[in-house]
């Protein structure tokens, strides 16, 4: 799979500004080339920025967060999108919405997550909910970039992205 393009995976949650932002930088810093993420909101708020505690986890962990912004999935049914191999969302809301007709088709996952940005305590306590699911992401992420080639083939990817939810 060295020679072949990156397996493009793009991450939805409702706001784009915790989950999906860390699963998209998580993956990037992970995927070594072998997979380029992305990440949007169904519906971000106006002016939606990542959450400082999420870009401040990612940093902790020693992860880049260049580039990372919160958008609205719109950004990427456009003709001259990046084409999506693989669409997981991360957030109980985005599951259940209808998403826009994705070109091509991409397998399609659900990988439920808490949102840290709801914990209520101190400001150590909210960055441990951040720190928290951060790792289980790592969990799910480590598997699946792992991965031979042959099991990412679209229909053995969605079977396999499926399968990774239950862990």
């Amino acid at each position: 799979m060295t020679d072949a393009k990156p397996l493009n995976v793009f991450f939805l949650c409702t706001h784009n500004s915790a989950r999906s932002i860390l699963a998209e930088a998580l993956l990037n810093h992970m995927g070594q080339g072998k997979f380029k993420a992305y990440s949007a909101g169904s519906s971000p708020k106006d002016n939606q920025k990542p959450n400082p505690m999420a870009i401040a986890t990612l940093e902790r962990a020693g992860i880049s967060t260049a580039g990372l912004t919160s958008k609205s999935w719109d950004v990427f049914a456009t003709p001259d999108a990046p084409h999506m191999d693989l669409v997981i969302t991360v957030c109980d809301n985005a599951a259940g919405e209808v998403c826009p007709y994705w070109p091509g088709q991409p397998a399609t996952a659900h990988w439920g997550y808490a949102d840290p940005s709801e914990t209520v305590g101190t400001d150590e306590q909210k960055l441990e909910a951040f720190k928290h699911t951060l790792i289980q992401i790592k969990r799910r992420l480590d598997i699946f970039t792992s991965l031979p080639s042959t099991s990412l083939s679209k229909m053995a990817l969605e079977k396999t992205a499926r399968e990774l939810a239950k862990k």
